[in-house]
């Protein structure tokens, strides 16, 4: 065997291992899973530069879809081709998929039963908290000490609160900060930003889902979707249980729940809800639709990240975006919490949850594995 394939294959499985591994085990959400995909390709496997990682984690950010994911991806692009961008990316979501499907399975069959409700009745005002405590971290960092991002954020909070969609606040809070940037800077280096969007088809909740389209309802999502994870509630809520009414909000909260208790990408929240509409079919089609749009995107953007790090606009259509994202967090968050918060246990184990991760460097899948404990508990004692 020549020696090029040989490195090639062992590249290959390399990167499979890694990435199967850290599906397995990787907990606590996307700031989690970048800190120790840079501890295993930067400073353990040295595949990566300090500079290259930061290249890559900043393109996974400008671009839609899960960043953590999509940082995956570029990480197996870079290492090994592109059966590495399609073997990193698989491998990392794949184990939280399956076991998704699994809980999703188990909910459908045995939800009604009161052992299975104790458990989401503590699991759900964690989630609650998760967010909250993502939002008081993450909006300093959004707003960097400007007034003008504040006032910005707190318009797309009404918006969205006025039912203006999810989309349309994004891009227009990115599109507002380009101009204001201009006007500072009216001779600042053209940018550009990777932008995409596709149609999906609908149903009523008197009839059936059909396949079709789900996938396209996933797939529309999966193009649009900026910034964290949570971001996906706002997209979801908006389109599934609002307009297609496919959900309903307890659903949604379950969902959210699942996608929480288990490993890897926030997204596989996605392969959960497939399952609820349209079983094992229905699960592959959603998390093939949602995670599509970040494959393509990677191998689009890959060549052009030196640029979009050196391009003002883009750096500032970002800025305006991270605002907006962080907005319909807050939005959807209030939202949800009328679904979780329903009475004074409930409540208690938000508040404690939220300090508990303010305060103590503790793993989220601790929490909620306590919440579930003692919602199953307060549950038997009822």
């Amino acid at each position: 065997m020549p020696r090029r394939d040989f490195t090639r294959r062992t590249k290959l499985a390399e990167l499979a291992a890694l990435f199967l591994r850290l599906g397995f085990t990787a907990f606590g959400g996307p700031a989690a899973h970048i800190a120790i995909m840079e501890d295993e390709v930067v400073r353990q496997r040295q595949w990566l530069s300090s500079e290259r990682f930061l290249d890559l984690l900043g393109a996974a950010t400008l671009i839609p879809g899960p960043s953590s994911t999509e940082l995956a991806i570029f990480i197996g692009y870079e290492q090994a081709g592109a059966l590495g961008l399609v073997l990193g990316g698989v491998c990392f979501i794949l184990p939280a998929a399956l076991m998704v499907t699994v809980l999703a399975w188990a909910y459908v069959r045995f939800g009604a039963l009161p052992q299975v409700a104790g458990l989401l009745y503590g699991i759900k005002p964690v989630v609650i908290a998760v967010v909250v405590q993502a939002l008081l971290s993450l909006a300093p960092k959004a707003i960097k000490k400007s007034y003008w991002l504040g006032a910005l954020g707190v318009a797309a909070c009404v918006a969205s609160a006025l039912d203006v969609d999810a989309l349309v606040v994004l891009i227009g809070a990115g599109v507002i900060c380009i101009a204001q940037r201009r006007l500072r800077q009216p001779r600042g280096a053209a940018g550009f930003v990777l932008f995409g969007g596709l149609g999906g088809a609908g149903a009523t909740v008197a009839a059936p889902v059909g396949m079709l389209a789900l996938f396209l309802s996933f797939l529309k999502i999966g193009t649009v979707v900026f910034g964290s994870g949570y971001v996906l509630l706002a997209f979801l809520r908006a389109d599934l249980v609002d307009r297609l009414h496919w959900l309903t909000e307890q659903q949604l909260i379950d969902a959210v729940a699942i996608g929480q208790v288990t490993p890897g990408p926030v997204f596989t929240t996605a392969t959960f809800i497939g399952y609820l509409l349209g079983g094992g079919w229905g699960a592959l089609l959603a998390t093939v639709g949602i995670f599509l749009p970040g494959f393509l995107l990677v191998a689009i953007s890959r060549p052009l990240v030196a640029r979009v790090r050196r391009s003002q606009l883009a750096s500032a259509f970002l800025d305006g975006v991270n605002v907006a994202a962080l907005a319909l967090m807050a939005v959807v968050t209030e939202q949800l919490a009328r679904s979780a918060l329903v009475d004074v246990p409930t409540i208690f184990l938000t508040l404690v949850s939220t300090g508990t991760l303010m305060t103590c460097k503790v793993n989220t899948t601790w929490l909620i594995a306590s919440g579930a404990l003692i919602g199953a508990v307060l549950k038997a004692i009822r």
